[in-house]
């Protein structure tokens, strides 16, 4: 894969993260600051683009080794391409992964891996957002509500109606205003790399072996991409005026009050970046798969300097790292693997610049 302009369900590559929010414990819908929002969301942000549940989430995954038991439409082949993008989780000694065939059509996943977790994706937004979501010691059922929220979805939870905004992983309206979920690492890359890195891992099947929120007959074609390169949905500068459009990928990092977006095209053109957000040095690359990836560029209390070794490795410090994971694979810090650099992995820009509005982006593309 040569890079992503023109692929509207964009293989990415979300490296995994760490994060230190507490387990979810409710706040009595009490009024409070998250990441410079305030609490609950006033009802006129919000905008009522569906119904609730018109997009159906899934509450009873089904998965297999493959989709090759499945049975499509004329002409067609049952197998899932390797390059088709997928959101893979490892967790609890097992891995799975989650296609955007589904994804786009179901936004919402609730699964139990290592414990109960939600997968989502917003298609406006180009997120995926893994969390856990057990609230004050029971597992509750997200679907979607039908609202957006700056663009981007908003989940609901079946326990107490709440609103969710996905990006934030924190409730926005309703009894459990301000609650925030703990995160879970993924991994948002292709099918083929996917099984490369888990050669054991699972792959979500399409409804009907899914059962949905409301167990409506499945009528979608998940052989067939929801979204190709005839439909103007693409990502990417634009050609003539490198202009960072809404659909542009990016990846983005905020440190210390500063807020940055690295361009799929920009990165790739750079082949490795290093540079600083606030006082946080990172380096930002392209995976094997067409992905970004960023990490925090300090290692042992030593800051280093990356070049490219080749299409799937960086070299510094007498070590080559892997693109994909920030593993060391040889030389003195063989074993160690970099910190990812944001909590969140690639996304379009439109999500980003909406959550971060000061952001700048490097390579001093304009923004329209």
């Amino acid at each position: 894969m040569t890079g992503l302009a023109g692929c509207a369900t964009a293989t990415v590559n979300r490296a995994p993260t760490t994060t230190g929010r507490p387990t979810a414990e409710t706040t009595d819908g009490a009024n409070r600051t998250v990441d410079g929002v305030d609490l609950p969301v006033s009802g006129s942000e919000l905008y009522a683009a569906l119904a609730k549940d018109s997009i159906p989430a899934i509450v009873d995954p089904a998965f297999a080794s493959d989709w090759g038991g499945l049975e499509p439409p004329d002409g067609q082949s049952a197998a899932l391409p390797d390059d088709s993008p997928v959101i893979g989780v490892a967790r609890g000694g097992r891995a799975r992964a989650y296609p955007l065939r589904i994804l786009d059509w179901h936004e919402v996943v609730n699964d139990r891996l290592g414990g109960p977790i939600f997968v989502s994706y917003c298609v406006l937004c180009g997120s995926a957002v893994v969390a856990e979501r057990t609230i004050d010691g029971t597992a509750a059922v997200f679907g979607v509500s039908g609202y957006l929220w700056r663009d981007d979805l908003v989940l609901y939870d079946r326990l107490t109606d709440s609103l969710w905004s996905q990006l934030l992983a924190t409730a926005i309206q309703g009894p459990l205003t301000g609650t925030q979920l703990r995160l879970v690492p993924s991994t948002f890359t292709t099918w083929g790399e996917w099984r490369s890195i888990q050669p054991e891992t699972q792959v979500l099947l399409p409804p009907p072996a899914s059962n949905t929120v409301d167990g409506r007959e499945a009528t979608y074609d998940y052989f067939t991409p929801k979204y190709s390169f005839d439909d103007g949905q693409l990502i990417g500068y634009d050609r003539e005026g490198e202009e960072v459009t809404s659909r542009t990928l990016v990846i983005g990092i905020e440190a210390d009050g500063v807020a940055r977006a690295y361009p799929f095209q920009a990165v790739e053109m750079a082949g490795v970046v290093n540079d600083r957000v606030g006082g946080l040095p990172v380096v930002v690359t392209v995976t094997p798969g067409g992905s970004l990836a960023a990490y925090d560029r300090q290692v042992d209390g030593r800051v280093l300097t990356f070049t490219v070794e080749d299409a799937a490795h960086l070299r510094a410090g007498r070590s080559v790292w892997e693109r994909s994971t920030g593993l060391a694979v040889d030389g003195p810090f063989a074993g160690q693997r970099l910190e990812p650099a944001s909590e969140f992995g690639p996304m379009f820009w439109r999500g980003w610049s909406n959550f971060n509005p000061g952001s700048t982006v490097y390579g001093g593309g304009s923004t329209g």
